[in-house]
């Protein structure tokens, strides 16, 4: 005869309901599913009774309470297919199985390994959902003995099938609530914009990192203090106004962006511009505002490096056009040898140098040789051709201008230096500098700082130095026209480069780069320089160097005829005409004749007189004597200034 379980062993459905009741009324969350399930196996007197939450993805069920034996078991889940729990979440069903449980449902065979001594007959299992519909999970007791049908059972188990459903929605709730809490926490605390909550005293209830940061207080001092003694006393004021103001709009337009911004005090007492926005809102009884500050300072930081870019952009573009006209450094003779020498001596440095010589002899070349080889090689090489600018503007070229520090400023410009920021800043002539700029140029060799035109704010660079000039700058310090201790701090290394007469073994090799050079430039195809070609260079005495050796050769590609340069019409001067006093003396030279450098220097001044008076004394222009003589206007003015050349007024 089969041994039946009699439930409640004699305990009224309604006994049952209050004592499941009082073992699990004070307890919620996890700790209320542990209470229902040993409350309910003990009041049904079954073997075991379990919770779970449904996984519907994977068709799983993860135990969230399972009381067995007597015993509480710690995460328990289980494939669904193959069980009796399939059928009462698929069909969404209450599910009863008197007896013979596992002659009906093999199960899987996971809950074998899980429970290898479990030996269950009976079962009795009910779906809770979901307000839409959805199965949350199931509740279900099993027993080691047959369970009748028991309507009486069956309603315990539907009262706290839907209590279960209750308490599942509810945590669900709750973990929803707490992870969007913890977003908006992240969020709050991981925004770049300071944010700060004050109430309607103006103390400061909640800030987020940004703030504290923003204006240097330490974690959490800036609790509880009065937000407006965080402002200037004007900016103060203004939030008070803004702050009434949104008082009195309706609710949903309590906000407002607040025109040009507030000034906000940091707690080492620095003042910055802020742009800020400001909301307001009621909790219960009392009143909030919220703020939210971003420091202009950066954003104007931010624009200014964007400016100094583009500025480096444009500055670039030019030179990189420049180095694409440009050969490099171009023979072997020994003189030219110990320069390189010391330019390899000294590009390992960061010592300031000057470079000596007469207009056309190389001096940027080399000045570009030692940045290269310098360890700034990666950054800005910036050069400035200190006569070519026009005094009145040089101070700003140099040193940059803020919006309207002059006529005609009407935007900020970064200067040379500044783009020159971490590499090298070439002045060539430096001798031409004003006067009233040098103490300036001297400060920023000796401390690293300046000030724009028109600023009174400090900017800090590290930039090397290389001037050059072809003047005697001793007898300018000696004659009140230069700096003597601007002197000393340019001529920490000194490099003299040699005039091209000087080097005559080089002009060969030179000539015939240029020729190279100015014949693919054309598109002309010529027949190399020939021994006659390269004696006739040699026998010129290049009082321009290799500027001019290298306009004669443009010249002589240009004029060239029958495949063959003309030197002849490219020449300044026949070869037969010596330097003379007179100027123009046709007494010829002999080939092995000597000239000595004040005759040479007398050359130059007369050949520049006849240029200016076969020009009618006008410098520039393509009729000018500067494009006669084949140099620049600006060179063609340091000369006529040097050799004491008066122009005739009109």
């Amino acid at each position: 005869m089969e041994t039946q379980r009699v439930p409640f062993k004699g305990v009224e459905e309604n006994e049952a309901i209050r004592s499941i009741l009082e073992g699990t009324s004070s307890e919620v969350g996890e700790a209320f599913f542990d209470s229902l399930v040993e409350n309910l196996s003990k009041v049904l007197h079954t073997y075991g009774a379990w919770v779970t939450e449904y996984l519907e993805d994977t068709k799983r069920l993860r135990s969230i309470a399972f009381f067995l034996g007597g015993n509480r078991i710690e995460s328990f889940e289980y494939p669904v297919t193959g069980t009796v729990c399939e059928v009462v979440v698929e069909e969404r069903r209450l599910v009863h199985i008197r007896d013979r449980l596992f002659e009906r449902f093999h199960g899987n065979p996971e809950l074998g390994k899980a429970l290898p001594n479990f030996r269950a007959v009976s079962y009795l299992g009910i779906p809770f959902e979901d307000t839409d519909g959805t199965i949350l999970g199931h509740l279900s007791v099993i027993d080691q003995l047959p369970i009748p049908e028991d309507p009486q059972v069956f309603n315990v188990f539907r009262i706290f099938a839907n209590r279960a459903s209750a308490e599942m929605r509810r945590v669900r709730a709750e973990k929803e609530i707490l992870q969007r809490e913890e977003k908006l926490r992240r969020l709050f605390d991981s925004a770049m914009d300071a944010i700060i909550e004050f109430d309607s005293d103006f103390k400061v209830t909640s800030l987020n990192p940004a703030a504290s940061k923003l204006f240097g207080y330490g974690s959490g001092r800036m609790q509880g203090r009065l937000f407006n003694l965080l402002l200037t006393k004007q900016s103060s004021a203004k939030l008070l106004r803004i702050s009434e103001f949104l008082d009195a709009k309706p609710e949903g337009e309590k906000f407002i962006w607040i025109p040009e911004g507030i000034r906000a005090v940091s707690e080492a007492g620095a003042e910055f511009p802020a742009e800020a926005t400001l909301s307001s809102y009621v909790m219960g009884s009392d009143r909030f505002y919220t703020l939210i500050l971003r420091n202009v300072n950066e954003r104007l930081e931010a624009e200014q490096k964007i400016r100094s870019l583009a500025s480096m952009s444009e500055y670039l573009k030019e030179e990189i056009k420049s180095l694409t006209e440009e050969n490099g450094i171009i023979g072997d003779s020994v003189p030219l040898k110990n320069v390189l020498e010391d330019v390899k001596k000294v590009a390992a440095t960061d010592a300031t140098v000057l470079i000596l010589g007469e207009t056309g002899t190389g001096k940027e070349l080399i000045a570009r040789s030692i940045h290269s080889s310098s360890r700034r090689s990666e950054k800005p090489f910036v050069k400035v051709n200190c006569p070519a600018i026009p005094s009145n503007l040089i101070e700003s070229e140099l040193f940059g201008h803020e919006k309207g520090a002059f006529t005609g400023a009407t935007g900020k410009r970064e200067g040379r230096f500044s783009i020159a920021d971490g590499g090298t800043i070439f002045l060539d002539e430096i001798g031409e500098l004003p006067l009233d700029l040098q103490s300036k140029l001297l400060r920023v060799l000796q401390e690293g700082e300046f000030e724009p035109v028109g600023s009174s704010r400090t900017v800090r660079v590290n930039v090397r130095v290389i001037s050059a000039t072809n003047r005697d700058l001793l007898k300018e310090v000696r004659e009140g026209r230069f700096r003597e201790d601007l002197y000393y701090r340019l001529n920490v290394f000194q490099i003299e480069l040699p005039p091209l007469r000087e080097r005559s073994e080089d002009i060969e090799r030179l000539a015939r780069a240029f020729a190279d050079k100015f014949s693919a430039r054309n598109g002309i195809t010529l027949a190399p320089l020939s021994a006659d070609d390269i004696a006739r260079l040699r026998a010129y005495h290049w009082p321009g160097n290799i500027r001019e050796l290298q306009n004669v050769i443009e010249r002589a590609v240009i004029t060239s005829a029958g495949g063959k340069a003309d030197l002849e019409r490219a020449l300044p001067v026949p070869r037969d005409r010596p330097p003379s006093a007179g100027g123009d003396s046709a007494a010829t030279i002999s080939d092995d004749a000597v000239l000595s450098d004040s005759d040479l220097r007398e050359f130059e001044k007369n050949n520049i007189l006849r240029a200016l008076k076969k020009a009618g004394w006008k410098v520039s222009g393509k009729a000018g004597a500067a494009a006669m003589l084949g140099i620049p206007s600006s060179t063609l003015n340091s000369k006529i200034k040097a050799f004491g050349i008066e122009i005739p007024s009109k």
